[in-house]
């Protein structure tokens, strides 16, 4: 098992119990919920102060190089992870790959939102509140790592081969966060926006920067070629 993949596992358990910790603040707690509207964030101290730390953090880390800390499959944007194939590259293959994945990714993209226009839907008719939004959001934040690590549903849409050359990585916090659309409250739109910085980063990337994106033009993206190991499940025989 990779170094990459161990940490994950780790942190899979931590978000697991981040849900846990939400779900007991929820049932016995629900005043700290109370952050979650207006500007309550700056009039009060809750334990959701220390996760909107962490989910920022995690955000910047998205949109900055970083050389070591994050898997190549969040990190392949950035020219310090693009390592040109040796051979001239088939630009028409490239263009018809980058088309092809593009519009597979939007058709995740629509039914992501429908999700959330239900989301909403409930919310405004008073079946959810605010914190059942969040706790949404934080169920959201476990799915994502099991999606990485255990089993993705999006790749019946993006067929790709595994998460090193998802077209769709880096939209993690922004469907992450889409349902504090709803909810308004500095709290909510500070990571709304911020979520959706990191995906416009990423989609200008991929339109100005196709070859980053694509393992017949980027040499690191190669099964070949892989250091993180997260995707062990789908592309074992391939690395033999």
């Amino acid at each position: 098992m990779s170094r990459t993949r161990k940490i994950y596992i780790a942190r899979l358990v931590g978000r697991c119990l981040v849900f846990v910790i939400c779900t007991l603040l929820y049932l016995f707690h629900p005043e700290s919920f109370a952050v979650l509207n207006g500007f309550q964030f700056f009039k009060t101290l809750s334990p959701l102060h220390l996760l909107w730390i962490i989910w920022v953090m995690d955000m910047f880390l998205q949109i900055i190089p970083i050389k070591n800390k994050l898997p190549l499959g969040s990190q392949k944007l950035f020219a310090n992870h693009f390592k040109p194939i040796r051979e001239k590259v088939n630009y028409e293959a490239l263009r018809n790959y980058i088309v092809s994945t593009t519009k597979a990714a939007y058709k995740v993209f629509l039914l992501w939102c429908l999700l959330i226009a239900a989301i909403g839907a409930l919310y405004y008719t008073g079946v959810l509140d605010k914190a059942n939004l969040f706790m949404i959001s934080v169920l959201f934040y476990v799915c994502d790592l099991i999606c990485v690590l255990i089993w993705c549903p999006f790749r019946l849409i993006l067929k790709n081969r595994c998460c090193t050359t998802c077209r769709i990585f880096n939209w993690d916090h922004l469907m992450m966060f889409s349902p504090l659309i709803f909810m308004g409250g500095f709290y909510a739109g500070s990571l709304v926006s911020m979520a959706a910085v990191a995906w416009l980063v990423w989609e200008l990337c991929v339109m100005m920067y196709p070859e980053r994106f694509w393992d017949h033009s980027n040499e690191a993206l190669k099964c070949s070629k892989c250091t993180d190991k997260l995707c062990t499940q789908y592309c074992h025989k391939l690395r033999e």
